[in-house]
């Protein structure tokens, strides 16, 4: 998994905490805690992808272009992260000689595929809306302590 998935996920449930409201990138990057050009970069693919709408100029910024208990994190994975649980290098070799290296890599690379569908599945059984309804019962966790 990479890390634009996370900053999608925080960044779309932060525009729901605040649904009133437009967030510029580097209010949305305050939030998230990282520089907001690595922000842009996945709000931009948000945005090619239909989940967010925005408004240029002065008071502009990002709003949600959805309902956030009608997208779940699968759609948010697979618009940014599909196939990154595949490592980009695998072991073994072409050698003929031997059973495990010249099939390793196959295997593996099935191994990995039916993780990740298995992480899809997973993924599709919590909206944007369950997590912020997961933030806020942290943060009620937090203060009553």
């Amino acid at each position: 998994m990479n890390s634009e998935f996370t900053i999608a996920v925080h960044s779309l449930v932060y525009l729901a905490y605040i649904p009133d409201r437009m967030a510029n990138s580097d209010m949305i990057a305050h939030n998230v805690n990282t520089h907001p050009s690595r922000v842009r970069k996945v709000l931009s693919c948000l945005k090619k992808s239909g989940y967010l709408a925005t408004k240029e100029g002065i008071g502009g910024g990002y709003l949600l272009n959805f309902q956030p208990e009608r997208v779940t994190l699968a759609e948010l994975y697979e618009a940014t992260s599909v196939g990154s649980i595949i490592p980009s290098w695998s072991s073994g070799s072409t050698d003929p000689a031997c059973i495990v290296a010249c099939n390793m890599a196959k295997v593996m690379d099935r191994i990995f595929s039916d993780a990740e569908r298995q992480l899809v599945l997973y993924l599709e059984q919590t909206t944007i809306a369950d997590v912020l309804q997961r933030v806020r019962e942290s943060g009620i966790e937090q203060h009553s302590r």
